[in-house]
């Protein structure tokens, strides 16, 4: 049993609420005596998803011929990607380097907010990438024309008005909440729908205003970016060649990526909550670390892939430092 077991509220005990009210983070279940050592993986993934955004927002800000709509959406994905990355690390480490797991409700809550707000950003940016995407192969000569910089400049800060004031209308209700079951969460960090199923007061505004948030938001994100795929890919059937077909499809291969490494890890981890609440502790664990660990990991891997002058920019990178560090 953890050290902490014995000071989780048990069912039918007294409730607590408020402020001082507190949550226990959860790791790996059943490795507790081996948690320093799993927290190396981890520690690679936060550093390869922390130095693989920075390197993009580098390039795209350093290189002039990347001034363009395209680029720019690239780095308002990698800063909602170094959101997410950032919101988890300092108690996913706590969890795992410490024996110490006890957060208090408003950090807590504070977390949430972070986590859900770069998620719901993070689905936005990809719909605005979308659109670009269909411009430019649904409507390529006015491509430049009616993708400005200041328009692309609106549309991010569109997404941050649209995303930002949402989540505080359910979260400021969860201090006043009472618990009095387990106060165990499901993870090494804060999720609105794991705080949820543990509280022992009425939720249902919490539970309609998040499904609210997921038909509002994610619905129609997602509802975007099929339709834009579904223009786009008719405009691609309309091209004689099989070169420009090709060249079409591999223009939107690498968002095709992040759309679904965001969307199915989230869609998962809902299902999850929902339907398997009582499946296996690491089902829950390894679920919600994928949706918030991977995309930040894979999404600068993917672009250095598909992506040639993201590439190039890398390579550029790593040139620099080993000239740097060569001997003169």
């Amino acid at each position: 049993m953890a050290p902490w077991a014995s000071l989780v509220t048990a069912p039918g005990s007294n409730a607590t609420s408020g402020p001082s009210a507190s949550f226990y983070l959860t790791g790996i279940p059943g490795s507790e005596n081996v948690q320093p050592f799993l927290s190396l993986p981890f520690c690679v993934l936060y550093l390869t998803g922390t130095v693989g955004n920075c390197a993009v927002l580098h390039i795209v800000h350093t290189d002039q011929s990347l001034h363009e709509p395209m680029y720019y959406f690239l780095a308002m994905l990698a800063l909602t990607d170094l959101g997410m990355s950032i919101s988890t690390l300092p108690t996913v480490l706590k969890t795992f380097w410490s024996h110490a797991k006890e957060i208090e409700i408003d950090a807590c809550v504070a977390q949430m907010y972070f986590i859900h707000t770069f998620s719901l950003m993070e689905s936005a940016v990809l719909l605005a990438m979308a659109l670009d995407r269909y411009v430019a192969i649904c409507d390529p000569l006015r491509y430049s024309s009616k993708l400005t910089l200041q328009r692309v400049v609106y549309i991010g800060g569109f997404i941050v008005i649209r995303c930002s004031p949402v989540l505080p209308v359910i979260l400021v209700r969860i201090p006043r909440l009472s618990f009095c079951h387990s106060r165990v969460l499901s993870h090494s960090f804060c999720l609105h729908q794991d705080i949820i199923r543990l509280a022992c007061a009425d939720t249902s505004f919490n539970v309609l205003f998040g499904l609210f948030v997921v038909v509002f938001y994610w619905g129609v994100d997602a509802l975007g970016i099929f339709l834009s795929y579904a223009f786009i890919f008719r405009s691609v059937l309309r091209i004689a060649s099989k070169r420009g077909k090709l060249k079409a499809v591999n223009t939107c291969a690498s968002h095709m990526c992040a759309v679904l490494i965001l969307y199915v890890p989230m869609i998962g981890l809902s299902l999850v909550h929902r339907f398997a609440k009582h499946s296996s502790p690491v089902i829950h664990v390894t679920m919600a670390d994928v949706y918030l660990l991977v995309p930040p990991v894979l999404n600068p891997i993917i672009y250095s892939i598909k992506t040639k002058q993201i590439r190039q920019g890398f390579l550029r990178i790593l040139f620099s430092k080993r000239v740097g560090l060569a001997p003169t």
